[in-house]
């Protein structure tokens, strides 16, 4: 056995120990590693960060995908960018109030790759029939369709080699432009203890763009360096503040089934540590 050494921070990391090399590729864009863990099941990654594991996967993805579906609460059409592993995808089709999907991932082979060995993380969903699959850039997509919709969440890499392109400027404007009337768009962002500028980067593109900006957390073992944030920008202000009844009638009503996600989780999730509002320039986390 030897162990997988992540390179996502100078000086600081974690290893996995490999019990087993399921399978490793250079693909077109990026170096995909998928291998077996003791403790936190099949582990994917990418140019030599950890992308998911099979342990823990279901708080991020509940995370990024329920928190605008129910905080919106009529959406009808939704855009993942990136989310190769089909983790997303499967949380988005839970919700059967939801007609259409869009999935665009940049690389075909991440998709394949995941299919084959992390099956549980899209659990039948590629085969869903309100899925239209889509192999190209998020950037270039969100830029050029005439597609509208409810809820886009992004769910990318760090932003580094394939992902750098979907925390610019003009990927927020482009996404701004694909919402419908009350949209909501969701972004993963990092852990704020180790990326804070990046945090910062974003907070500024957002202010000014969506009527309501802020960022909520989750802690996901996997990703090192305590609670990870998510990017909330919604074009309707009244969203972040819906009453705890309502989202628990929501919640109830979708008649899903999850395993981090509740309502008083969704609440809590957007009060944010005073280091990270005053990274921000927010007051308070009203």
């Amino acid at each position: 056995m030897s162990d997988y050494q992540e390179t996502l921070y100078e000086g600081y990391g974690q290893r996995f120990r490999m019990e087993k090399m399921l399978h490793e590729v250079r693909t077109e864009h990026q170096h995909l590693v998928i291998f077996q863990n003791p403790r936190m099941g099949r582990v994917m990654a990418l140019d030599g960060v950890i992308q998911t594991t099979e342990a823990d996967e279901f708080i991020y993805h509940e995370m990024l995908t329920h928190v605008p579906i129910l905080a919106h609460g009529a959406a009808k059409r939704v855009l993942i960018i990136g989310g190769g592993d089909g983790g997303m995808l499967r949380e988005v089709a839970k919700h059967l109030t939801v007609e259409h999907i869009t999935m665009v991932e940049i690389d075909a082979t991440v998709v394949e790759m995941c299919k084959e060995f992390l099956p549980n993380h899209s659990s039948g969903a590629f085969d869903d029939s309100r899925l239209n699959l889509v192999i190209d850039d998020g950037m270039r997509f969100v830029a050029t369709t005439e597609e509208k919709f409810d809820v886009i969440i992004s769910d990318s890499t760090d932003p580094i080699g394939p992902g750098e392109v979907l925390f610019s400027e003009n990927f927020y404007q482009a996404c701004h432009r694909c919402l419908n009337e009350g949209g909501i768009l969701v972004t993963q962002n990092g852990t704020p203890f180790m990326q804070l500028s990046g945090v910062q980067t974003t907070a500024g593109r957002m202010n000014g763009l969506f009527a309501d900006w802020h960022f909520y957390q989750a802690a996901i073992p996997t990703y090192i360096g305590g609670a990870m944030t998510f990017a909330w920008g919604a074009t309707d202000n009244g969203y972040r503040k819906l009453p705890l009844e309502t989202l628990r009638q929501r919640f109830m009503g979708s008649g899903i089934v999850t395993r981090y996600y509740n309502p008083e989780v969704h609440i809590g999730a957007f009060a944010l540590p005073q280091y990270v509002l005053q990274a921000v320039s927010k007051a308070s986390n009203d």
